[in-house]
């Protein structure tokens, strides 16, 4: 196997041109757990890097899948769910963990148990949608009042009556609290072996047998601004708040509710594979993905031997 990794980061090497007429376009969210594409130019090697901010998982999909995205974020729950139905996606990389939350209008609901009946919002095909059925399924609830409503308009949704609860990431959950509009009613439960995976970076097949090369040079840049972030605290937090208009208290009030990844380990393949049973036994899949096709760990498993 070593020996097979060598190889191919050696071909890598050998085949890497000079990357200053390349551009990089690549998806992500304006969020502080998925801020990594949004730092990669300083790592890129003379590329340029053409960010492209999305607020749905699916749209992102849909533009890497249309040719208008060299690699994009999404949730692994969203990749799963691709994989599934035969789309021709490649997880080559991690993005953030954790970050979720169920939040409540402020002064009503004090259990998880009282939601029975209440109008809840969600993103369909998200990590958010998985743990939040799993939270309501443990709670021994039926979650029949699903409504549909992207991140960015939860808080208005919630403070104006038209929703009752949301689950959603950072730093949505930690603002409607400051705000006084809502409160974080519980941290969801992640599921038996699943653990607190949530995003990762994909590509089309298409594009990684066709330009290895550049899929390693932009994971190269992934990996440095992922570390970067989580070695700097305050750079992190700092710079999240000046490109995405959040308050710095917010970012510091949420920081311990997200976390900023790149690899892909053993430990992450079986949290992925447990994501997928739970998703199938949920009804959201019909049948699970052949991970090992989902996955390529060529490139982060390089990254790890120092490459």
């Amino acid at each position: 196997m070593r020996k097979l990794l060598l190889t191919f980061v050696l071909a890598l090497t050998l085949c890497v041109p000079s990357l200053a007429a390349e551009t990089w376009n690549v998806g992500t969210w304006k969020t502080a757990q998925t801020i990594q594409p949004f730092l990669y130019e300083p790592f890129a090697n003379g590329a340029t890097v053409k960010v492209h901010p999305f607020t749905n998982p699916g749209d992102q999909k849909a533009a890497l899948l249309a040719g208008s995205l060299d690699m994009t974020g999404t949730t692994l729950a969203l990749a799963i769910q691709a994989a599934s139905r035969g789309e021709p996606i490649v997880l080559v990389a991690s993005l953030g963990n954790k970050c979720s939350a169920l939040v409540v209008k402020k002064g009503g609901v004090k259990s998880v148990g009282d939601l029975e009946g209440k109008k809840i919002g969600y993103v369909p095909g998200t990590m958010h949608e998985i743990l939040l059925r799993e939270t309501l399924t443990r709670a021994g609830l039926n979650p029949a009042k699903l409504v549909r409503i992207d991140f960015f308009d939860m808080g208005t949704a919630l403070s104006r009556g038209d929703i009752d609860a949301y689950l959603s990431g950072e730093p949505l959950p930690t603002l409607a609290k400051r705000q006084g509009y809502g409160e974080i009613l519980a941290y969801p439960y992640y599921g038996e072996g699943i653990g607190a995976i949530n995003s990762g970076m994909i590509v089309r097949r298409d594009f990684v047998e066709k330009n290895p090369e550049r899929v390693m040079e932009m994971l190269r840049a992934h990996r440095k601004a992922t570390e970067q972030c989580m070695s700097d605290k305050a750079f992190w937090l700092e710079t999240s708040s000046k490109m995405f208009g959040v308050e710095l208290d917010v970012l510091r009030d949420a920081a311990d509710n997200m976390e900023l990844v790149w690899d892909m380990d053993d430990t992450f393949m079986k949290q992925l594979s447990a994501l997928g049973k739970r998703m199938l036994e949920l009804g959201i899949i019909k049948k699970e993905p052949d991970y090992n096709a989902l996955v390529d760990r060529r490139f982060v498993d390089a990254l790890r031997q120092g490459q």
